[in-house]
């Protein structure tokens, strides 16, 4: 009787500062080569993880998640144990289960949430330096949550993606953005249906833009209508960007 094949889904959290994003490239180290080297090694059969998200250079996650096929008679829900053992401190499994074979994390239906931190103080927080945004200059909050009302819903961010993206159609969902500010830490967490290339950082620097007073807040919304990017804000800088959890209503069922 031949060994069966079953589909694995990990839930990876990761500091991004020394990798040059997740998707493996030949000038740097990824999460995605870390990811398929300790794999191969600990189940001893060449594996290949597909993940979900290919974040930025920089960019951290909380819960990004990556699937594989293997044959091993490990357990899925060991599996995670077994490689944080192995794997470096800054990369750790959150979770690791079995799920459906046909289940493709970049071909079904998802709710991915990202989380952006910007310190608006007068110095700079050293503790802070790896994971937000420094800026010494006043921001409005206000000012950028009613501007990113502008975005919530289904609308061509064309204006809003690198010019360097592949995808043909930029239209996307935005179910929530929220802008918050506590002592002098702001966070913009942003959810949607899916996020072009840059995407989430170019809406980031267009509304610290707004923050600055640069641009009114109904200014984000003609930005949206002309479909180009050369009219948006710059893009945020990669470490304040953390990638805090995709979910998947099919799978919502399992265990």
């Amino acid at each position: 009787m031949g060994a069966i094949m079953k589909r694995v889904m990990l839930v990876i959290a990761y500091d991004g500062t020394r990798y040059c994003g997740w998707q493996m490239q030949p000038n740097g180290l990824t999460i995605e080569e870390i990811l398929n080297r300790m794999l191969t090694e600990v189940l001893n059969e060449p594996i290949a993880v597909i993940g979900a998200s290919r974040t930025d250079s920089g960019v951290h996650a909380l819960g990004n998640v990556a699937v594989f096929d293997t044959i091993t008679q490990v357990p899925a829900e060991k599996i995670s144990f077994v490689l944080n053992q192995r794997l470096p401190k800054d990369i750790v499994i959150q979770q690791s289960k079995e799920v459906p074979l046909q289940f493709h994390p970049r071909q079904c239906i998802s709710k991915k949430t990202y989380q952006y931190s910007i310190l608006n103080s007068r110095f700079q927080v050293p503790t802070k330096r790896l994971y937000s945004y420094f800026l010494y200059v006043p921001l409005k909050v206000e000012a950028m949550s009613l501007a990113a009302d502008y975005l919530v819903g289904e609308h061509d961010f064309k204006s809003y993606c690198s010019t360097r993206t592949r995808a043909t159609d930029t239209v996307r969902r935005i179910y929530d953005i929220k802008v918050e500010k506590i002592e002098d830490t702001i966070t913009i967490t942003i959810s949607g249906n899916g996020f072009l290339y840059n995407m989430v950082r170019i809406i980031v620097g267009t509304l610290i833009n707004v923050g600055l007073q640069a641009y009114s807040p109904d200014h984000v919304k003609e930005i949206l209508e002309q479909k180009d990017r050369l009219v948006a804000g710059p893009k945020a800088p990669a470490h304040g960007l953390t990638l805090k959890g995709i979910e998947f209503p099919d799978l919502l069922e399992l265990p």
